[in-house]
């Protein structure tokens, strides 16, 4: 395999505020389902450490609810409230960090994509911005219970806990999950928003349970514990929206999180190389680093031939270059790398791509990597 001349770009020290990462390789946050009652075992603590000693800089964990009673969408994700599920965490950090890494938890709340029967509360539906179903599941979706003003507050008051924890366990840093059609997602997206008050309608108002919960995260966690926030064009049931048309509406929306207090943004896409706008090259990660002059996280089939779509439809995914990566990293495009489905596949990436070993990079086997540790 073609190996770039220089990678050097992927392997420079990385800071801000109190954060100093080794390189600038993020581990992406991928749903395990291997957390029993929400709590995590000591494989997960294994997992973790793996790749933290593969020679990731930072790890962003999968998806942690926060402690809301409908926060949860999935069997066997871990929460991030409980003294059980804290003291797993505690296990968690403890490794990465005793293995060279940094690490965020990313705490999360489904929204509507929570069906009834599922954990904690099985008794307990769906919440959205709106009774409106989740397009993810077409005309057979429920209709989730539309969010009251003190339902807003309690989720609010859930990721701020959830921040607070994160900081007082030890960790790096916290991610705050916007993306992909989960809650705070749903209130961005009017599909999902039908809102006639102060959290619907305009962007700025469709923004509002985003910047409440940074502006509260904030506050918990004080000025120098590094915030980042995930977003995307692109929901779960419409691969194809869009928040934002134009440079100038990705500004708009993009300076309400700022003024907010987001330091870092990841941003969501299924293949880094895409364009995100017609007339330039730049992608989502690109044009928000050149409208927010904030940093940004890249994402998106890297290291890999085939786009995590096709993974979840059964379809196996290859080793791909990465010259085009380190082009745009050295360009200054954006300012991390979060890796996913080749992380899974092989712990040892990030180790091996420094080490030119790429012809020893393990491809992604669906069948094997998607379901289980490794």
């Amino acid at each position: 395999m073609h190996m770039p001349e220089n990678r050097d770009s992927l392997f420079k020290p990385f800071s801000i505020k109190n954060l100093e990462l080794k390189n600038r390789i993020a581990m992406a946050p991928m749903t395990r389902n291997q957390s029993p009652g929400g709590v995590p075992t000591d494989d997960v603590v294994a997992y973790y450490r793996r790749r933290a000693q593969g020679g990731v800089g930072l790890i962003i964990s999968e998806g942690t609810v926060v402690g809301h009673v409908a926060a949860n969408g999935y069997p066997d994700v871990p929460f991030f409230y409980s003294d059980p599920a804290l003291a797993g965490w505690k296990k968690v950090i403890l490794a990465v960090h005793e293995a060279g890494a940094r690490m965020f938890p990313q705490i999360w709340h489904t929204g509507s994509v929570r069906k009834k029967g599922m954990g904690p509360v099985p008794a307990v539906p769906g919440y959205g911005p709106s009774a409106v179903p989740h397009p993810f599941y077409g005309d057979k979706g429920e209709t989730p219970h539309a969010m009251t003003i003190a339902d807003i507050d309690e989720v609010v008051a859930a990721f701020a806990d959830s921040a607070r924890f994160a900081k007082e366990l030890g960790f790096d840093g916290v991610e705050i999950h916007g993306a992909h059609g989960y809650l705070i997602d749903q209130f961005f997206w009017p599909r999902t928003n039908r809102r006639e008050d102060a959290y619907g309608g305009s962007l700025e108002n469709r923004a509002r349970l985003a910047t409440r919960i940074i502006a509260a995260s904030r506050q918990a966690v004080g000025p120098d514990f590094p915030i980042q926030f995930r977003f995307s064009q692109w929901k779960m049931g419409d691969f194809e929206t869009r928040l934002a048309q134009t440079p100038q509406e990705l500004e708009t929306f993009l300076s309400l999180l700022t003024d907010a207090g987001v330091d870092i943004f990841h941003c969501s896409t299924r293949r880094f190389w895409d364009p995100e706008f017609q007339g330039s090259d730049l992608n989502l990660a690109g044009w928000t680093k050149k409208l927010t002059g904030k940093p940004t996280v890249t994402v998106g089939s890297v290291g890999l031939d085939q786009d995590f779509i096709s993974s979840m439809m059964g379809q196996n995914a290859g080793v791909a270059k990465i010259d085009n990566l380190i082009e745009r990293m050295d360009r200054g495009e954006f300012d991390l790398v979060a890796v996913g489905r080749a992380l899974l596949a092989d712990p040892e990436w990030s180790n091996k791509i420094k080490q030119g070993r790429d012809s020893d990079i393990t491809a992604f086997d669906k069948t094997k990597h998607m379901d289980g540790f490794y």
